[in-house]
């Protein structure tokens, strides 16, 4: 809880340091690598940074962060930390380097601000900060003790024991322990971090869902090879190296499996809607419903460019039919073929079953007109779920 006193600087500072909270990520970001290169080279994503994407995601989570100690003081947005802690677990992010981001964030605020950042003023959002922070820290730690995995140290050898490719863009990587013990865990839904060295000898991670369910031998990953011109930024370093650079009997580092958009243990009405390679988590819930046997009804959804774009249609259509009470209807912008939708995902004529939950996936736009739609429907906000690949932004702009 933030006390009385601090509570009354942030509200009235709030404002103020929202409006200026992107100039402060920016120069906090400049800071933080011009002192720890490595961190750069190493743990953040480099496409985010150049696109501005992840100086995005801080801003808004932290005006996200206070804005909600400002409106409700007795509680903490549990579902934001939740998503930032199996982000930062999956990265293997440790207690200490929230002194480093302290240090330079802090430093950023004081440059951006001026004058402005009286001792009063720099207590009050140190108090935000820490708040947050130790916040985090408690649920990473927790994660990583529920996976038996040291803060820092999350990576394992991986084989690659097949490859197919989906797409012109979406390629499948099989993978197996390389030590022959057994894959860890997870559940429906979550992803894993691959960290690969790229020809300048840095070590990027990104995060990829896993499409196979918990009670499947094999563990698998489905990867979207990313064009910058396409995506508003520059290629995706890693998505291009593992499409060109990696086949069957390569080794991959790959983490313990994280993620919070997690298939909930119920016999309640599920509704998956994807959008491109946000399939991936629904392709893991489907088939994990289908080894369970479950028989409430399940509508699943897809909105594609075209059917040559749908990564694992074929397993789409698969898995739906193996399901007592499924339908799958796919939207494609172009390309339609007999029985499929054409145009934008549309649900006005999709019947929604009382008590049904709600997972999404796609791109923000997507997942926001998917949203809006399902609450005009009926459906509360509490049943709907979502996933963002990438910094959510999603808090940026909320």
């Amino acid at each position: 809880m933030l006390s009385e006193k601090s509570s009354a600087t942030v509200r009235a500072t709030l404002p103020a340091v929202g409006a200026a909270i992107g100039d402060i990520a920016e120069l906090f970001y400049t800071k933080l690598f011009a002192a720890h290169p490595a961190l750069i080279r190493d743990l953040f994503n480099r496409g985010n940074q150049r696109s501005g994407l992840q100086q995005q995601a801080l801003a808004g989570s932290v005006a996200a962060f206070a804005t909600h100690l400002l409106a409700h003081p007795d509680t903490r947005p549990d579902v934001m930390l939740g998503r930032i802690a199996h982000k930062h677990a999956s990265l293997g992010v440790t207690r200490e380097q929230y002194a480093v981001v302290h240090e330079h964030l802090f430093a950023a605020i004081a440059e951006v601000l001026g004058e402005a950042v009286t001792p009063e003023v720099a207590h009050a959002w140190d108090e935000v900060y820490w708040l947050m922070a130790n916040a985090l820290i408690t649920l990473e730690e927790r994660l990583y003790a529920e996976r038996r995995v040291v803060a820092g140290d999350v990576w394992r050898e991986w084989t690659v024991t097949g490859r197919a490719e989906e797409t012109a863009d979406c390629t499948t990587f099989r993978i197996a322990p390389a030590d022959g013990a057994p894959a860890p865990t997870h559940r429906p839904g979550q992803y894993v971090s691959v960290q690969v060295e790229l020809p300048d000898g840095a070590r990027q991670i990104r995060q990829y869902s896993l499409i196979t369910s918990p009670g499947s031998a094999v563990r698998a990953i489905t990867v979207k090879r990313v064009h910058g011109p396409a995506a508003a930024g520059p290629d995706g370093e890693v998505s291009n190296h593992l499409h060109a650079r990696i086949r069957t009997g390569d080794t991959l580092r790959v983490s313990a499996p994280y993620g919070d958009l997690v298939l909930a243990d119920s016999a309640a009405p599920v509704l998956l809607a994807s959008a491109g390679i946000g399939c991936t988590p629904m392709l893991s819930m489907l088939e994990h419903l289908a080894d369970t046997g479950h028989t409430a009804p399940v509508t699943v959804l897809h909105a594609d460019r075209s059917p040559a774009d749908h990564p694992l249609r074929g397993d789409h259509r698969a898995l739906t039919h193996k399901l007592a009470d499924a339908s799958a209807r796919f939207w494609y912008e172009e390309a339609a073929e007999p029985g499929d939708d054409e145009g934008r995902m549309d649900l006005s004529t999709v019947p929604l079953a009382p008590g049904t939950r709600a997972y999404l996936c796609g791109p923000l736009p997507f997942m926001r007109s998917v949203r809006e739609q399902l609450i005009a429907k009926g459906l509360p906000a509490a049943d709907i779920h979502y996933e963002v690949f990438g910094p959510d932004l999603w808090l940026a702009s909320a």
